[in-house]
């Protein structure tokens, strides 16, 4: 034992660069892969918290005032119905704020869908003004127990007494309007009804919906809301986050067992004849198989207990949303097994394929056998001889025949290949890069041709509105239009119907396949809506709107980012066929090249004197930020693993160029030239991994990313790569830090003396 731990000792004084980048890999790839866990448990945990906590309904149902709720309890599979609650949807102000609310009259706190109180209390008959917010609607109004909430158009006053989580779909600025519980008498004029229905089993969702719309009639469902859609909402982001984390890790932790498997390789190769004085001296092929295990699993173990210790004394402190993940996540039941899991995971990973090259060690015969003098398919070829012949430096002739010629044609590929993974996954990351960039430099190529949603109050001229609208000077075009729930041909899911633009003026959607929708009864759909209903470019699809049945045939898909692409789009023209008397009640805003949203909707909102309700459209890449960090921290740790690659390609050419000294010297060939020898062989490698990881690697992070569209809703056809104004610096760089690197042990080695080479032969 003690002359292993010697042994070990001595070969970690020889190669203490190699351990050390080896130890910051695994560091990485270990960091990668815990907040992946903790984002995915983030993602989830919160929702779910919340919804056990309030005993939260399964289904939402919005009604009018005339439908029978009492008739959904005797349905099968429900398991209790919620009292039926009168709503008002309005609009409140708090310190310069608006936002779209849905007043719920809740006359006592319900046993179902049972609100959380976060701050304050609930609501007491002695404040009859008093309402409790949801809790995302009141950051986004800036509120606080006891602020007061103003009604615009009306002199009401309701007073913040609380404010609670929700399980129900969140506050969406334009899209989905807040949540506040008040007392019936802060309800006057209802316009509508909500029952919440929870299910006995929660996989039978859309059958309950079914059999709700049908006992009920159609006519008299609004909207319908579920628990997955909920839950989808809350993840959002998180889990994306989550995804890329954890996809990244997996790959970097394959490159880097493979980069492990790789160097102990080279190094048997290296020191055959040390292995065998080992063998000689007593040391058996399992003593010899456990030096190289034990000391790269040291390394391994060292750098995964430093990203653990990190991950757990540091992680919460991260400012954004990965520190609140780790904050919650070390808070969950399962959090002390996945912080030993995926540590112990990644070292099993890299002692295995240490497993693997240290064995072809123990096998090692104790007497060395002498080395071909010249291997198959070493010998110079016809056209290498003939470049020779030319005015072709001899340094460029030779460097591509060591490379690719001269040594066996898999181990050739396999030096190739291991450096290539880790360049392709930056590529990928690259690309990932690029698209988040793309939604905020291009936002009209992913499905956001327009920048402000205004809402106006009732009774105001729709003509009167447009010209107030487009008589700012940053105003490209306005667009009227009305949103609304629709029900699904199976009648289990609300999808949001929009009719935007006219035919005269339509609205530019982007569109990935088929075409605009010109004619009457033509609309687009976004992939959500087409993966829902089943249906494809080209259908035709029915679907209720209040108690009126509407046809469309679905001529183009485009790329729809909002509601999770559960959205289908004509014309405000068409819509008018079914009712004439429709009027716009959002008009989409389309500004001038380098305006700024927000200065725009200061100006439309104090030109409206408060009768105008502006926003700025969501934009989904706003919500990945933190995800910029991420991939800069997933490059740097998979260029790591690369360099720890390269230097074995490194270390492992110039070893093999020992044995060609004294022929190349006794040709004529200069120190100079042979060092140029093994730089330029060590820069084509690099060369073809470049090649190799962008030919390979553009292709699949846009099958990625489009892979990634399609599962959230917005659908495929937001990639975009790298340009190559990036990519060719970025893989000049890497051939000429690989010819760098090769260049100081290159001269030092054609610089050896006679005796050396000859000793390094034999």
């Amino acid at each position: 034992m003690r002359a292993t731990l010697r042994w070990a000792h001595s070969d970690l004084r020889t190669h203490r660069g190699e351990a050390l980048f080896l130890v910051l890999a695994t560091a990485g790839i270990v960091a990668s892969l815990l907040l992946a866990t903790a984002l995915f448990g983030y993602a989830t945990n919160p929702w779910q918290r919340v919804f056990t906590q309030s005993h939260g309904a399964h289904v939402w149902l919005h009604t009018d005032r005339s439908a029978d709720t009492g008739k959904l309890a005797g349905l099968d599979g429900v398991a209790s119905v919620t009292g039926t609650y009168p709503t008002a949807s309005t609009t409140v102000s708090s310190r310069g704020s608006r936002a779209s609310v849905e007043l719920r009259a809740t006359p006592e706190r319900p046993s179902i869908g049972r609100p959380p109180i976060v701050s304050g209390h609930w609501l007491d008959p002695a404040t009859p003004n008093g309402v409790v917010l949801e809790s995302r609607l009141a950051r986004a109004l800036l509120a606080e127990p006891g602020d007061t909430l103003t009604v615009p158009g009306t002199v009401r006053e309701l007073t913040v007494v609380g404010l609670a989580d929700s399980a129900e779909p969140r506050y969406r600025p334009g899209e989905q309007p807040g949540l506040v519980w008040a007392l019936p008498s802060a309800v006057p004029d209802p316009g509508g009804q909500v029952t919440g229905l929870r299910l006995t089993d929660p996989g039978d969702t859309s059958y309950v919906v079914q059999r709700a719309v049908t006992v009920l009639g159609a006519g008299a469902i609004d909207e319908v809301s579920t628990w997955q859609q909920a839950r989808a909402e809350a993840q959002g982001d998180n889990r994306l986050l989550g995804q890329v984390l954890g996809l990244f890790g997996l790959g970097a932790l394959v490159a880097a067992g493979l980069a492990v498997h790789g160097a102990i390789g080279t190094r048997i190769r290296g020191h055959l004849r040390d292995l065998s004085v080992l063998k000689a001296i007593g040391f058996t092929p399992g003593q010899v198989v456990r030096i190289f295990l034990l000391q790269h699993l040291a390394y391994a173990l060292l750098g995964a207990l430093a990203a653990a210790g990190l991950a757990e004394a540091l992680g919460s402190r991260i400012p954004g949303r990965l520190g609140d993940a780790i904050g919650v996540w070390q808070g969950l039941p399962g959090h002390t097994v996945a912080l030993l899991v995926v540590p112990v995971g990644a070292v099993l990973f890299i002692g295995a394929t240490t497993g693997l090259a240290a064995w072809r060690a123990g096998r090692v015969p104790p007497v060395p056998v002498p080395r071909p003098a010249a291997t198959s398919g070493g010998r110079l070829s016809g056209l290498a001889r003939r470049a020779l012949g030319t005015r072709i430096p001899p340094a460029l002739v030779l460097g591509w025949h060591k490379a690719f010629t001269r040594r066996p044609r898999s181990l050739a590929l396999a030096t190739v290949a291991r450096l290539t993974l880790p360049l392709l996954l930056i590529v990928v990351a690259m690309s990932a890069w690029t698209t988040i960039d793309r939604f905020h430099s291009e936002p009209e190529q992913v499905g956001l041709p327009t920048s402000l949603s205004v809402r106006a109050d009732a009774g105001r001229g729709e003509e009167q509105i447009r010209t107030l609208l487009e008589r700012d000077p940053e105003v490209a075009a306005a667009y009227p239009g009305v949103e609304t729930a629709a029900l699904g041909p199976s009648q289990t899911a609300t999808i949001a119907l929009r009719g935007l633009g006219t035919h005269r003026d339509p609205y530019p959607h982007t569109l990935a396949e088929g075409r605009p929708a010109r004619g009457a009864d033509e609309a687009v759909a976004g992939q959500g809506l087409l993966d829902l209903l089943d249906a494809r470019v080209g259908d035709w699809v029915r679907m209720t709107v209040g108690d009126q049945p509407l046809i469309l045939h679905i001529v183009g898909r485009s790329i729809e980012p909002e509601n999770a692409g559960r959205v289908i789009s004509t014309s405000l023209d068409t819509l008018r066929v079914n009712d004439p008397g429709l009027r716009p009640t959002l008009y989409e805003l389309r500004l001038d090249p380098g305006a700024d949203p927000r200065e725009v909707a200061d100006r439309i909102a104090a030109a409206g004197r408060g009768h105008l309700d502006v926003h700025t459209v969501a934009n989904p890449a706003d919500g990945l930020s933190p995800l910029r960090a991420v991939v800069a921290g997933l490059i740097a740790v998979l260029a790591l693993i690369g360099l720890i690659e390269l230097l074995t390609a490194i270390g492992g050419t110039v070893r093999e160029s020992e044995r060609d000294l004294l022929a190349l010297k006794a040709i004529g060939l200069s120190p100079r030239q042979i060092t140029a020898i093994t730089v330029t062989a060590t820069g084509l490698t690099a060369l073809a991994a470049v090649l190799a990881a962008t030919a390979l690697g553009l292709p699949l992070a846009h099958w990625l990313i489009d892979a990634q569209g399609r599962s959230s809703g917005i659908g495929a056809g937001i990639a975009q790569g790298p340009s190559a104004i990036l990519m060719v610096p970025l893989g000049t760089a890497a051939v000429l830090c690989a010819a760098a690197l090769a260049a100081v042990p290159a001269a030092r080695s054609a610089r050896r003396r006679l005796a050396d080479t000859l000793s390094a032969v034999a």
